[in-house]
């Protein structure tokens, strides 16, 4: 059974956020640029165009793109990630997942077994492979904010004192599944 195979609904504050955020990093970004040269290349309205313009393409335009192309190259990139099971492991639950690695959040897929919670990355980032978390060294799952803004996040805290913080669509179902694998 694959869990949030759907493209998560993003929300039209959580548009309109990301349009004000995004929209102000990058005309911020232009106007520092101008610090580098003998006569500035942007005025502030060019900026302020700019600036609403990108915004208002992130906040709107690609979550329409996302919606009408992310599904196919997601379940494409998916479809070719294959895990490492120990003898009698059977998966039971799977879906597409970020496990962030530092500041790279990894794109791949969770995996709930009758043993483990293993997350196997996809071939499209800079640190892939395997990571494999025994319901047994888990000590708590929480559910996180990403960005501090998006509901979609959960940390899985291991008694070695490792964290694991995973993205994931339909937060709750997964919530459940491993609350109930360490129950």
């Amino acid at each position: 059974m694959e869990i949030g195979s759907e493209m998560p609904k993003v929300s039209f504050k959580i548009k309109i956020i990301t349009s004000i955020l995004s929209g102000t990093f990058y005309a911020g970004s232009l106007y520092l640029l101008n610090d580098y040269f003998d006569e500035p290349i942007y005025n502030p309205t060019t900026l302020a165009i700019q600036g609403v313009a990108f915004g208002l393409f992130i906040g709107f335009g690609f979550p329409l793109l996302m919606k009408k192309y992310g599904k196919k190259s997601i379940h494409a990139a998916g479809k070719t990630i294959e895990i490492e099971l120990s003898e009698n492991e059977t998966i039971e639950y799977e879906g597409p997942a970020n496990l962030f690695r530092g500041v790279e959040s990894v794109g791949g897929k969770l995996f709930l077994t009758n043993k483990k919670a293993i997350f196997k990355s996809h071939k499209l980032n800079i640190q892939t492979g395997q990571t494999d978390i025994d319901y047994s060294s888990i000590v708590e799952i929480v559910s996180r904010k990403t960005i501090g803004i998006v509901d979609n996040g959960i940390r899985i805290k291991t008694n070695d004192g490792k964290e694991f913080d995973f993205v994931v669509n339909d937060r709750e179902n997964w919530l459940e599944k491993l609350g109930e694998k360490i129950a």
